[in-house]
């Protein structure tokens, strides 16, 4: 007996006109006031223009691997590149052919972070070019690391930390995690700093990192009310939903003044926001999102095909053949089908109508794409 089953989920949606979202608006001229409940220092939330970081990468490569490194016939690079390597350092390699596998070619990588400093250590990550196997007890060879302008401003060099295990035998391979990546703490020494012009500007730029125009009102009302008492004048100025310029006051310095304001305590506000991943069945809703009262109900189709073959033997002392008669069975239920009023005043309401369903992941995905097509879901629907 051969048995297949399939799902079909299906979404009966009717859309009820009997009360609204409940959702609390501001009276005109009340400024930032609006439901947003979380409050964060401006450093978590913004960023300066001036401190940005500047991304590093480099070729190396990394050896003493334990016959896990790049097959030197099949990746020529890595033998060019050791080639290269011994002979810079004086040792002739003409008329040999090399076949170690313990050496392996290398993306190196590194975020080079503001205002650092000449001989400070930074984090790498190495990545494996060819087709090694694993990174694990090897070693990388100094790297010079260079910028976009093609300047090297590091070089690394270290043994290289891998977390990930892999076993293999016979008939078997067992991989956790990836072993053809890993990481040298502190494996980079800064050779070059990037010229640093925060003490020479006039003032300060601060950049959202998720933008949104009542946000960045917000952030300037509170540098200003700051500043108002602390300077006796307004120094911030939202220029648009990303960008909150400051002016440096008089007789101030900025280091100091940058690190006053980056403490301040501002109410942030997002738009609302149902992110959907469908792959994973993961539902984020926002604390902002509305729901419109409506009258939901999900139910689950089910068809299950049974599969029994009978055998179709010929008549005694005839010309026929035995043959395979096929016999299916087809049934359909539908599971579920319980109604549910949900009306989304509140994150907790939404929540909790949802639940009373009773339905999977998969379902409340259904359910919110047909409550956003009956138009009674007041927020973006993002899948992913």
């Amino acid at each position: 007996m051969i048995r297949k089953l399939a799902k079909i989920a299906g979404v009966w949606i009717a859309l009820s006109c009997l009360a609204g979202s409940g959702l609390d608006r501001a009276a005109p001229g009340q400024g930032f006031v609006g439901s947003a409940e979380a409050a964060s220092r401006i450093k978590d939330i913004a960023t300066l223009q001036a401190a940005r970081d500047n991304q590093l990468i480099g070729y190396g490569l990394v050896v003493g691997l334990q016959g896990t490194g790049d097959g030197l016939r099949n990746s020529p690079f890595t033998e060019q590149s050791l080639r290269a390597m011994l002979q810079n350092l004086g040792i002739s390699t003409e008329g040999g052919a090399s076949r170690a596998n313990n050496v392996a070619a290398v993306i190196v990588t590194a975020n080079l972070p503001p205002f650092a400093s000449r001989g400070s250590r930074i984090d790498v990550t190495v990545s494996s070019l060819g087709d090694a196997t694993s990174l694990r007890g090897g070693t990388l060879v100094m790297t010079s690391m260079s910028g976009a302008d093609g300047q090297i401003y590091a070089v690394a060099q270290g043994s290289v930390v891998v977390s990930a295990v892999t076993a293999q035998g016979d008939a078997a391979t067992l991989q956790q995690g990836i072993a053809t990546a890993g990481r040298l703490p502190g494996g980079a020494i800064i050779e070059r700093e990037i010229p640093a012009t925060f003490k020479g500007v006039d003032g300060l730029v601060y950049q959202l990192r998720n933008p949104d125009f009542s946000t960045a009102v917000g952030i300037a009302d509170v540098i200003n009310a700051y500043s108002q008492a602390r300077y006796g004048s307004p120094i911030a100025e939202a220029r648009d939903s990303t960008t909150v310029g400051v002016r440096k006051p008089a007789n101030a310095d900025l280091a100091r003044l940058t690190a006053e304001l980056e403490g301040l305590v501002v109410e942030t506000d997002t738009p609302a926001r149902v992110v959907i991943n469908e792959r994973t069945g993961t539902i984020v809703i926002g604390n902002d999102v509305r729901v419109s009262r409506v009258a939901v109900t999900h139910g689950t189709l089910t068809v299950q095909i049974n599969e029994t073959p009978t055998i179709v033997q010929p008549a005694p002392f005839s010309d026929g053949v035995t043959a395979v008669e096929p016999l299916t069975d087809i049934t359909a239920g539908v599971d579920g089908g319980q109604v549910a009023i949900i009306d989304g005043p509140d994150l907790r309401t939404l929540v909790a109508g949802l639940n009373s369903i009773g339905v999977k992941p998969d379902g409340i995905i259904a359910i919110l794409q047909g409550i956003k097509s009956a138009g009674a879901l007041h927020a973006e629907l993002v899948l992913q």
